[in-house]
């Protein structure tokens, strides 16, 4: 049974327009996810990029990976995510693929053995998907009516004595391929697995996002060995 690799990336982003062919220390921003499925090819079998973008799929296709063309009505704003897997696998229509992979372009650094961690759990845990989250440390509110109402803590808190709060970063998920197309990319029995690395605080949206992952990636050594 196959285990593949589907990078969504779509050609219309509005905070950041071109956000997925940016240069990110010389490489494309999409190219940093396929160079990370890339180095794993002991867990990876095949590596797909659904894309709506002409000059997305030709980065696509000069980094190693294969392209499934999305439609455009499954590219707009407001399209979930699992709406181009599941048309993805349905592309592929390969009924030996049992393990889907999902890497985002917006989370390009990723810690280098993570994937091999993750995917040592996911089959030992028998699960039917994993995502990453990573602890949160902060003081947490809503405002309403001008005021502020503290959520996960009480005034005058110290913040190492807050319950464990944490929160999807994105690094990477990984799903059953049947639970992709009964739309499920995180099922309800998922399996959370924490990444407490600066890492998981990286998520390109927006300028100030990629200007701070670029000064962050200027500081490491990214290295993923095939």
């Amino acid at each position: 049974m196959k285990t593949i690799v589907i990078i969504p990336a779509r050609g219309g982003s509005k905070r950041l327009p071109e956000k997925n062919i940016l240069d990110f220390g010389g490489t494309p921003l999409l190219a940093h996810s396929i160079n990370y499925a890339l180095a794993n090819s002991t867990i990876v079998d095949d590596i797909y990029v659904s894309t709506d973008d002409v000059t997305i799929k030709e980065i696509a296709l000069k980094y190693g990976a294969k392209v499934i063309d999305r439609p455009a009505d499954l590219a707009g704003d407001f399209e979930p995510t699992v709406t181009a897997l599941k048309h993805s696998l349905e592309t592929i229509n390969d009924n030996t693929i049992e393990n889907v992979i999902l890497l985002q372009t917006t989370n390009p650094l990723r810690p280098v053995n993570l994937l091999q961690d993750c995917f040592e759990v996911f089959i030992k845990e028998n699960c039917r998907s994993l995502f990453t989250v990573t602890q949160s440390h902060k003081k947490l509110g809503t405002i309403a009516a001008n005021r502020f109402e503290p959520f996960n803590y009480k005034i005058g808190q110290r913040s190492q004595d807050l319950e464990p709060l944490f929160f999807e970063n994105g690094l990477l998920y990984i799903t059953k391929a049947n639970s992709i197309l009964d739309n499920k990319i995180i099922t309800e029995d998922a399996y959370p697995f924490i990444v407490n690395h600066i890492f998981g605080e990286i998520d390109i949206d927006t300028k100030n996002d990629f200007d701070y992952a670029t000064n962050l990636l200027k500081t490491i050594k990214i290295s993923y060995e095939n």
